[in-house]
């Protein structure tokens, strides 16, 4: 039976990422994140609010950069896959949750998101990072598309 497990989001971290290592040495990164949806009431026609939120676990490499360069409120956007956690408490009651396995990142606003920029995706890239772009991940890039580039001139502001 074929099966398909990606989940892509964008948001903001709810708190510091939790770095621990395991015997291995293997980096193990906790951070949860937030996304908020505004829509309108159907009835009433206010405007309303609503926010999901989601724990996120990184590996390796990725939970060190993750836990070197996010901070609580910064923006992110992740690509990962769906796992399913089960255990049972002290109390003896089951206990499960779903969280996103994170398979990439990529930073998400400037270097001076405090200042003026904003959101927005920029090449905003650590200095102890690689070069190859502000994506960081374990699989190949895709092929570039045939589609035409946009020039200067294309960009309406």
């Amino acid at each position: 039976m074929a099966s398909f497990n990606k989940v892509i989001l964008m948001g903001n971290l709810t708190r510091d990422p939790e770095v621990k290592f395991l015997p291995s040495g293997t980096a193990v990164a906790n951070f949860g994140l937030a996304m908020n949806e505004s829509y309108t009431d159907q009835q009433t026609g206010e405007k309303k609010e609503s926010a999901c939120f989601v724990d996120v676990e990184a590996w390796g490499k990725q939970a060190e950069i993750v836990g070197e360069y996010f901070t609580k409120g910064k923006p992110i956007l992740v690509e990962g896959a769906l796992k399913y956690d089960a255990w049972e408490a002290e109390d003896g009651t089951k206990r499960n949750r779903l969280k996103v396995r994170l398979i990439r990142f990529q930073f998400v606003g400037g270097k001076r998101d405090e200042d003026e920029m904003g959101g927005g995706y920029a090449d905003a890239q650590p200095a102890a990072a690689p070069t190859q772009s502000a994506s960081y991940q374990d699989a190949p890039a895709p092929e570039a598309s045939s589609a035409p580039s946009a020039t200067e001139d294309d960009i309406p502001f």
